[in-house]
């Protein structure tokens, strides 16, 4: 009698578990294969739009296979986006923060004006930007974000400048807000500039409409 009560048992057992195996394989295919979702933050409503667009076309219907390749090349395709993280949500939520790029300066690129982003990228000059300086000459946009770090490392102010003149010889000038040009030196940037400083705020020098720092150690004055 005993026996045939612990056979029940194991009969009864195997067959709860049979059951709750196939309840929970149908739960996890149902919520593994659900369309996945996309949360943006960090962007304005167009570039929302647009960039959630673009991921729905690569038709992702499940969470834990990812393209993460795809998703990648769909993120950093815009231009304004700087730098960002993406959190899975399960069972079928893609959340993708966003950092966007600092407007740096404007530039003219095969007679059409783009603004450069402090992430490297040209990006249409779609924004209001007046205040923005421009950048006369060729650089690379490589050359320009070292010059500009090196400004940012010197005693000047970034917002103290208007225009940036870019030469073949890879040398820079500055004209600032005040119409004063800044004329550097190709190799010792950040000295000539520190250089140029101590005369632009000299109360004896208010005048003046050239520094020229091209030489080490030397500044000449107009």
């Amino acid at each position: 009698m005993h026996q045939r009560i612990s056979r029940k048992i194991v009969i009864y057992l195997l067959i709860f578990f049979l059951v709750s195996s196939i309840g929970n394989y149908h739960l996890i295919s149902f919520n593994s294969f659900k369309k996945v979702q996309f949360t943006i933050v960090g962007l304005d409503n167009s570039n929302i739009l647009n960039m959630t667009k673009n991921l729905n076309n690569l038709k992702i219907k499940n969470i834990f296979f990812l393209n993460k390749s795809k998703i990648s090349e769909v993120i950093e395709s815009d231009t304004l986006v700087e730098n960002y993280s993406v959190f899975k949500k399960y069972p079928s939520n893609l959340t993708i923060q966003i950092k966007d790029t600092n407007f740096l300066a404007k530039i003219n690129v095969n007679n059409k004006i783009y603004i450069v982003g402090s992430n490297g990228k040209l990006i249409n000059n779609n924004y209001k930007n007046d205040n923005l300086p421009f950048i006369f000459g060729k650089p690379e946009i490589d050359e320009f974000l070292k010059f500009k770090k090196l400004i940012d490392e010197s005693k000047f102010s970034y917002d103290q400048i208007k225009n940036l003149y870019f030469f073949p010889s890879k040398r820079w000038d500055v004209e600032l807000n005040n119409k004063v040009l800044l004329k550097l030196s190709k190799k010792n940037i950040k000295e000539s500039l520190n250089q140029a400083f101590e005369f632009f705020n000299n109360t004896n020098f208010k005048e003046i409409k050239l520094i020229d720092a091209r030489i080490k150690n030397q500044i000449t004055i107009k």
